[in-house]
């Protein structure tokens, strides 16, 4: 079976049939970047909140179905525009940035394109930069285009190394665009819209693996956690070698985010603590079930 990286998802959104299905389609690892919630917050507190959750409950949720959790940290573009937080998100994220678990920051960038979200973005490259660690970039889902552009000069600017750059959420356009800066290029597999799996595919017969990842961004929305596994038999059948495939899914993500010390291929390769009687702060994810039940079966 072919060994995963999911380098991009939103488990806090998820279930935990997620979780068994992806641990029983190869998944090893599953990283989780700060993101919106769906609706704005409107107090730093709640962003708090959510921090601790991500670094704690949630790393712990994935540990006890087989899959090892890391997470990256950030104020998300999508609510840097809201004065009523960002300037407060943006002083508390040092002390998260760090947390032995915390292996980049992200998701910052651009959403809407606006003076506020640059400032937000230009001011987290900065505390990457300060803390040693990589960026993943949110690029706009309008515009595509010009917010990949405006994102590079932004990057470029800063002065923060190139290779440990990731802009996520790229396509066929962007590909032309970031190949030769030295970045790491995202693609987000999805159902509907961003990339579908046959696309990737045939960009990966053109383009090859090199710098490249490819992720579910699964969160509370119509997404797929699967995307993944899904592509990697796609590829499979497109006569993609296996060497390719576990470099895209595996290597290329593990030398991403593994470079800093927080994390490494054979800390990632040893199966986490399943003790299922043990408990994260007085809680379990048995709700009251037998510890000892049959818990490993993937759901029907």
């Amino acid at each position: 079976m072919t060994r995963i990286f999911e380098p991009h998802c939103h488990m806090f959104s998820r279930v935990t049939d997620d979780y068994l299905r992806m641990a029983a389609a190869g998944v090893k690892v599953v990283l989780e970047p700060a993101f919106w919630l769906g609706q704005p917050r409107t107090h730093v507190e709640t962003f708090i909140d959510y921090f601790d959750t991500i670094l704690g409950w949630e790393r712990f949720r994935a540990s006890q179905f087989g899959v090892h959790h890391v997470c990256t940290m950030a104020l998300n573009p999508r609510e840097a525009n809201d004065d009523r937080v960002n300037d407060a998100v943006l002083e508390v994220l040092p002390r998260y940035l760090e947390k032995n678990s915390v292996v980049g920051v992200g998701e910052i960038g651009l959403d809407d394109m606006t003076p506020t979200e640059e400032r937000c973005m230009e001011a987290q490259i900065q505390m990457a930069i300060d803390h040693g660690l990589p960026i993943l970039i949110h690029t706009p889902h309008r515009n595509k285009r010009q917010g990949f552009i405006r994102c590079h000069e932004i990057v470029q600017a800063s002065g923060i190394e190139m290779d440990r750059v990731l802009l996520d959420h790229g396509n066929e356009e962007t590909v032309k665009i970031t190949r030769d800066t030295g970045a790491v290029q995202g693609f987000s597999i999805y159902p509907h819209t961003k990339m579908s799996p046959e696309r990737m595919v045939q960009i990966v017969l053109e383009y090859g693996v090199d710098r490249m990842v490819v992720n579910s961004a699964c969160d509370w929305g119509v997404s797929d956690p699967l995307s993944v596994p899904k592509t990697v038999d796609l590829l499979k059948a497109a006569g993609v070698s296996e060497d390719d495939i576990d470099t895209l899914v595996w290597k290329n993500p593990v030398a991403f985010f593994g470079r800093d010390g927080r994390g490494s291929e054979d800390e990632w390769l040893t199966p986490p603590d399943m003790d299922r009687k043990k408990l994260f702060d007085g809680n379990s994810v048995l709700r009251g079930q037998d510890p000892d039940g049959d818990w490993d079966r993937e759901p029907v």
